[in-house]
C-alpha cells in the first residue's frame, strides 16, 4: 500500500488514462474527474486523511449520495452525474462493484420551454451573425441537439437526398435527420468557406482535424481530408488538449508524437453558440427562458402539432424511449388549447 498522498493523483490519472481508452469525450472526463475528486474530498474531510475508495466500497458510496440529497438539496441530474463518475470509478477503473442504496434526490416533473412559430422567427431574425444564425437554423430545422450541430462534419451533409447524419449522438447512436430546404443556399455557402479554409490550412502545414480513434487507426490520412472537417470550424488553430498516448491503442511512437503536436482546426465553441441565440431571445423581447435546446424542444412540439407521428419524432430527436418523447404532448397546442375553455362558453 502506498503512501495516502499518492492516491489521488495516481487514482487521477487511471481515472483519465481509462476514459480515453473507452474514448469519451473531454467533457465527460472533466465531469468525471471533478465528481471523483469531490467524493474522495468528501470522505477526507470525515477521516482527517486520504482513503482510497477500494476501502470505503458501497458504505462511503451511499454517505456521499445521500449527503447530495439530503445536506446540499442538489438536483436529481447532478446526484445522477455524480452518481455515474463513481460507478465508473468502481466497475471501469476499480472492477469492484457497489450496490447502490442512497436517498436518491427527486426529480422535479418540469414541462419544456416551447416557443410558438412567431417567435422562433422574430428570434432567428435577430442573429446577425451568419454562423450563428444558420446554427440555430439547423438547431430548430431538424432538432439537433447543440453539439450535435457544432460537430457536424462534412461528409455527413447529404444535399441530394436533404438529410443529415448525426454520428455518435447521446448514448453514442446515429441517426438521420431533415435537412431543411430553406438553408441549403446558406450551408453549400458555408461549405465553400470552410473549404478555402481548409485550403489555406494545408498551404501552412496545418488542415489537421480531430477524428475518431478508429479512423485514426484505419488512415491517419483522413485527418487532412476535406470531407472528414467541421461544417462549423473554430475561427483559430489549437493543439488537442487531450493528447493520445501508447497505452490507448496505438503502438508506433513516431505516429502518436506526429498526432499529438498536430495544429488542428476543432469546431466552434458550443458557448459562443449559446451567447448569440441568448442576445437574440433578448432582442425579441421574449419572456420565455429561451436557449438553444429550446428550439430542439420546438422542433418536436410543432412536428407534434402539424400530426407527425410521436413514434416518427423519436427517431429524429434520438431517444431511446418514447416515453420521453410523450412530455411534447403536455405542450402541444394540440392538448393545451385544442379543447374549447368552459369560460368561453358563457
Amino acid at each position: 500500500m502506498q503512501n495516502n498522498k499518492q492516491y489521488k493523483p495516481e487514482l487521477i490519472q487511471k481515472v483519465r488514462a481509462v476514459t480515453r481508452v473507452r474514448h469519451m469525450s473531454i467533457r465527460t472526463e472533466e465531469a468525471y474527474v471533478k465528481w471523483i475528486v469531490e467524493y474522495l474530498r468528501f470522505h477526507k474531510a470525515k477521516a482527517g486523511k486520504w482513503i482510497h475508495p477500494e476501502q470505503l466500497g458501497s458504505t462511503g458510496v451511499n454517505e456521499f449520495l445521500t449527503m447530495l440529497a439530503v445536506e446540499r438539496n442538489v438536483a436529481a441530474n447532478t446526484q445522477n452525474q455524480a452518481l455515474s463518475a463513481i460507478l465508473f470509478l468502481y466497475r471501469d477503473v476499480l472492477d469492484q462493484e457497489v450496490t447502490i442504496e442512497a436517498v436518491r434526490a427527486k426529480k422535479p416533473k418540469r414541462l419544456p420551454v416551447v416557443l410558438s412559430v412567431d417567435e422562433v422567427r422574430r428570434v432567428l431574425d435577430r442573429i446577425p451573425h451568419r454562423t450563428y444564425k444558420l446554427m440555430a437554423e439547423l438547431m430548430y430545422g431538424s432538432g439537433m441537439r447543440l453539439m450535435e450541430a457544432c460537430r457536424l462534419r462534412v461528409k455527413d451533409i447529404d444535399i441530394e437526398r436533404k438529410m443529415i447524419v448525426i454520428r455518435d449522438g447521446k448514448g453514442e447512436k446515429d441517426r438521420a435527420v431533415p435537412l431543411p430546404q430553406r438553408v441549403v443556399g446558406s450551408l453549400i455557402e458555408q461549405l465553400g468557406i470552410v473549404e478555402r479554409q481548409h485550403r489555406l490550412d494545408m498551404e501552412d502545414g496545418a488542415g489537421f482535424v480531430w477524428l475518431p480513434y478508429a479512423m485514426q487507426e484505419k488512415d491517419a490520412s483522413a485527418a487532412r481530408s476535406f470531407k472528414w472537417q467541421y461544417v462549423f470550424p473554430s475561427p483559430s488553430l489549437s493543439v488537442d488538449p487531450r493528447p493520445r498516448e501508447a497505452d490507448q491503442g496505438t503502438s508506433n511512437a513516431d505516429v502518436i508524437d506526429e498526432v499529438n503536436s498536430q495544429q488542428r482546426r476543432h469546431h466552434i465553441h458550443d458557448a459562443s453558440v449559446q451567447r448569440a441565440v441568448q442576445k437574440a431571445v433578448k432582442a425579441a423581447r421574449l419572456t420565455k427562458r429561451a436557449s438553444c435546446h429550446t428550439l430542439r424542444h420546438s422542433f418536436a412540439t410543432h412536428l407534434l402539432e402539424t400530426g407527425t407521428d410521436i413514434r416518427t419524432i423519436q427517431e429524429l430527436l434520438g431517444h431511446a424511449d418514447v416515453s420521453t418523447t410523450m412530455i411534447y404532448t403536455h405542450v402541444s397546442c394540440v392538448g393545451a388549447t385544442g379543447v374549447l375553455s368552459p369560460l368561453d362558453r358563457l
